[in-house]
């Protein structure tokens, strides 16, 4: 019955890679064939981009800037909003995500510092199962954004390649790092299930608070460090 629970908790887990929604673009911006970059042309507006699909709590969206356009002020806005981009005709789009989206729509969305945006620079986002949102660029701490996300109805990602931000592409997320705080390493599972996505600090508080896995509600009787795997070992 446990591994049943963990099978199906595992399926709500989207197996899809994120992309940019192919339709729902602003005026001025373009997205690849493959739906992972996304380039705006002319201005400095107009470059409102959003994910193919809903992005969940916890799941982090990774992207990287691949070009700058000196001459601007402000970069690279993200964010999140309950507006599902399959239903928004192209041309309807304001030319900016803050405020003129937000403004029509369910969206919370922040601008990033200019330092956080520069070319090279690998940006990961996501809200967490507070409401709130955060970023991290490269290896550094993540930084809290903003605290009222309205959970509870499906978020699509919302990016907005705006002023001296002129092209991202989105990237595979990272998966070594605990899926509660996002900054301590995953290093800890949970007996009996087996589910490994925490660190040693959150894994012992969750079992305090309430003993039930967060992936798949099954009891905790247990936290267990992860053990490195052998070259050569089995799975």
């Amino acid at each position: 019955m446990g591994a049943h629970l963990c099978s199906a908790a595992g399926a709500q887990v989207p197996a899809e890679a994120l992309r940019f929604h192919a339709a729902a673009q602003g005026a001025q911006v373009r997205v690849d064939a493959h739906g992972r970059t996304a380039r705006r042309g002319a201005s400095f507006r107009d470059g409102i981009v959003f994910s193919q699909r809903p992005v969940q709590p916890g799941e982090r969206v990774a992207l990287r800037v691949l070009r700058q356009e000196p001459g601007w002020c402000g970069g690279l806005r993200v964010g999140f909003t309950r507006l599902d981009p399959a239903r928004v005709p192209a041309p309807g789009l304001p030319p900016f995500v803050c405020p003129d989206l937000e403004a029509q729509s369910p969206t919370w969305a922040a601008v990033l510092p200019e330092s956080c945006v520069r070319a090279g620079n690998v940006v990961c986002f996501w809200v967490n199962r507070r409401g709130w949102l955060f970023a991290k660029v490269n290896a550094g701490r993540p930084l809290l954004l903003r605290k009222d996300v309205l959970l509870g109805s499906p978020l699509w990602a919302v990016m907005d390649v705006y002023g001296t931000t002129k092209a991202i592409e989105l990237l595979a997320p990272p998966g070594d790092e605990c899926i509660i705080c996002f900054h301590r390493a995953a290093d800890t599972r949970f007996v009996p299930c087996g589910h490994l996505h925490f660190c040693s600090a959150c894994a012992w508080r969750v079992f305090e608070d309430s003993a039930k896995c967060p992936m798949c509600r099954w009891q905790i009787e247990g936290v267990a460090a992860v053990q490195p795997q052998r070259p050569g070992g089995g799975s």
